[in-house]
């Protein structure tokens, strides 16, 4: 019964997505000041935005918010700008209608991008989207080390956390502990795995900042998880509907916002996860779509 009842429902969500556009609530522009261990003086004040989640199909995510999207990071004048994955949902060409808008966007030492877990389910889909990106002037990093602002401060690009690429270790022993490092890693919950290295400011996405946000519960998609996590195994097909919230994500307190988590090294790791810009129906509640500027001291 529980199983039709969730079959129904999921069909009842996929042909509202398809048909009607998604509420999503105004653009919010969020600052951070982030404080940066060993930075070189003449990177103080470097100013990041970041990006995330576009889901780009003019539903999930509609033309004219792209557009006040790109107008609006233009209008900080960044150093640097970060789009930290899922630019499509599941259909890789989309990726087309979303780069004229990208290419629009201007910073001093670029635009980086890492590949979120919607950007690997089509076939071709990585190369697709990359080589798109990499058409409009955005470097694409799949376990990648680059210097856009020069030697003193990485820049590291992971693999998705759910590919069978992600591996952290190889990519950050490469990096001698003394340097400071800013990690793009779609998945926030990769910062768990991270813990082993240094990481003095990892930005994400994939969580949409939970989506769903009432006063005084916060991000109520943990609510749901925890339930599941209480139901016994033999009992837990069942409940799949549920279920779907703990395999999106684990760590649902960290699904917005600045974090500072302890790491294995005697210090503490620090995440910033973004909200987003795209959304799933029935939308967004308490929970806008955000451009992050993050200023670094």
């Amino acid at each position: 019964m529980f199983m039709g009842l969730t079959s129904l429902l999921r069909r009842f969500l996929a042909q509202r997505l398809q048909s009607s556009p998604i509420h999503t609530g105004p653009l919010t522009l969020e600052r951070q000041q982030i404080s940066i261990p060993d930075l070189p003086l003449r990177l103080r004040g470097l100013r990041l935005v970041q990006l995330s989640d576009f889901h780009f199909d003019g539903i999930c995510l509609s033309e004219a918010m792209m557009a006040q999207a790109i107008a609006t990071t233009n209008a900080q004048s960044p150093d640097l700008i970060c789009l930290t994955g899922d630019f499509v949902t599941s259909q890789p060409e989309l990726i087309h209608r979303l780069t004229p808008q990208l290419q629009k966007l201007h910073s001093t030492y670029g635009t980086y991008a890492v590949l979120g877990n919607h950007d690997l389910l089509a076939r071709r889909s990585q190369q697709v989207i990359t080589q798109a990106l990499e058409n409009s002037d955005i470097t694409v990093l799949w376990n990648d080390i680059t210097y856009p602002w020069g030697e003193g401060f990485a820049l590291v690009g992971l693999a998705d956390f759910w590919a069978h690429d992600f591996a952290p270790a190889p990519v950050l022993e490469q990096l001698p502990s003394t340097l400071p490092r800013l990690v793009l890693s779609h998945n926030p919950d990769s910062a768990e795995l991270l813990k082993d290295w240094r990481v003095d400011l990892q930005l994400s996405g994939h969580s949409h900042g939970g989506q769903i946000n009432l006063p005084l519960l916060g991000v109520i998609p943990k609510y749901f998880s925890a339930i599941y996590l209480q139901i016994p195994p033999q009992l837990q097909r069942h409940a799949e509907l549920l279920g779907s919230f703990t395999r999106v994500m684990n760590h649902w307190e960290w699904a917005r916002g600045f974090h500072q988590l302890p790491n294995n090294l005697g210090g503490q790791n620090q995440l910033y996860v973004n909200r987003g810009l795209g959304s799933y129906w029935p939308g967004r509640s308490f929970c806008s779509p955000e451009i992050t500027v993050i200023t670094l001291v």
